[in-house]
C-alpha cells in the first residue's frame, strides 16, 4: 500500500473523494456530526446510548445554472435528515447497515451521484471504531426506492375566514388528523400597474403580503417560499403558509387567478386534496388534483 493510499485511507472522506474523482464534480459535506443513539451487537451495548459521529460527502453534478436557488442544489438538511431518519426508523446492531440505509437515502436525491458515508463509535474503546462506505448513485433503483412524498393538505382561505378570530379553532380542526398541512392566504390588496407583467408581479408580490399578513396573526404558522422551504418544514411537523411570489414566477404560474395557482402548487407537491375554504370554485371544471369545499366549522370529512 502506498503512502498516499494509506493517507485516503485514514484522512477524511474528502480526501478519497478528491483521489478517486473521473470528473470535476461539486461537493457538499457534513463534518463531525455527533449523535447520541443506542446501537451495537454486543450485550453491554443494549439499553445504554453511545455517541456516533457521522463525516458524509456527497459528490453532487455541476449546477452552472442554479443561480442563487435553494430549490436546484443539494440542501445540507438532507444529509443531517437522512442520518436523523435512518436512526428513527429501528434499532440496528452494525454500522455497517446504519451506513448503508444512510447513503442509500441520500442517493435518493436527484442531485446527488455519489456518497461517502462514515461513522464512528466514540464511545466504544481507547480509539475511535467505525466504518466507511462509498456508494455510487444507481439510476436504475431510483424510481423503487424514492421515498413516499408527504402528500400534504393544501387550503385555499377566503379573506374573511382568514381574517376572523374563529381561525384558530378551525387550524385545530385541520390538523386534527395529522395530515401535513400547507395554507395558501388571501392576498393583500395589489396597487395597479402600467403592464400586464409588472400587474402580475404586485399581485404575487401582494399574495406574498398575504401569507405574512396570515402567519403574524397566528405565531405557529411558517412563512415558506421555496420548495426546499416547504419541504423541510412539514417535515418537522409545522404548518406552512406559501408566499408563491418565486414559485410562481419559476413555474409560470402568474395571473390574478388564486386558485390556479394553488392547483398548480398542490399538483407539485403531490398533495392528498385542495380544500377551498371560504374561496369559491369559479366554475372548475377538473384538476390534476382532488378538489373540495369545506365550511370553517368542519374542515375535514
Amino acid at each position: 500500500m502506498t503512502n498516499d493510499e494509506i493517507r485516503q485511507a485514514f484522512g477524511h472522506p474528502l480526501a478519497r473523494s478528491e483521489a478517486t474523482a473521473t470528473r470535476p464534480l461539486d461537493r457538499i459535506s457534513l463534518r463531525d456530526h455527533v449523535v447520541a443513539v443506542e446501537i451495537g451487537a454486543f450485550e453491554v451495548e443494549r439499553g445504554v446510548t453511545q455517541r456516533l459521529r457521522f463525516d458524509i460527502v456527497v459528490e453532487v453534478a455541476p449546477q452552472s445554472d442554479a443561480g442563487d436557488d435553494v430549490d436546484r442544489i443539494l440542501s445540507y438538511d438532507r444529509l443531517t435528515e437522512a442520518v436523523a431518519a435512518e436512526l428513527s426508523r429501528e434499532r440496528l446492531a452494525l454500522l455497517e447497515t446504519l451506513a448503508e440505509r444512510v447513503a442509500a437515502r441520500i442517493l435518493r436525491e436527484p442531485q446527488a451521484e455519489r456518497a461517502f458515508v462514515r461513522i464512528q463509535k466514540l464511545d466504544r474503546g481507547p480509539g475511535d471504531l467505525g466504518v466507511e462506505i462509498v456508494r455510487i448513485r444507481d439510476d436504475q433503483l431510483q424510481e423503487h426506492e424514492m421515498p413516499k412524498g408527504l402528500n400534504p393538505r393544501v387550503v385555499l382561505l377566503g379573506e374573511s375566514e382568514a381574517a376572523s378570530p374563529g381561525f384558530s379553532s378551525t387550524l385545530r380542526l385541520l390538523k386534527a388528523d395529522d395530515v401535513p398541512l400547507v395554507l395558501v392566504a388571501p392576498a393583500a390588496k395589489a396597487p395597479g400597474a402600467a403592464t400586464p407583467e409588472a400587474q402580475d408581479r404586485m399581485d404575487l408580490l401582494a399574495a406574498d403580503q398575504g401569507a405574512w399578513l396570515l402567519a403574524g396573526r397566528h405565531p405557529e404558522l411558517v412563512v415558506a417560499a421555496t420548495r426546499t422551504e416547504v419541504d423541510w418544514n412539514l417535515r418537522h411537523g409545522r404548518t406552512v403558509v406559501w408566499a408563491p411570489f418565486k414559485l410562481a414566477l419559476d413555474q409560470g404560474w402568474q395571473g390574478n387567478d388564486p386558485l390556479y395557482r394553488t392547483i398548480m402548487f398542490a399538483w407539485s407537491l403531490d398533495a392528498a386534496e385542495v380544500v377551498l375554504i371560504g374561496h369559491p370554485l369559479k366554475g372548475l371544471m377538473e384538476a390534476p388534483v382532488r378538489v373540495r369545499s369545506a365550511s370553517p366549522e368542519a374542515p375535514l370529512e
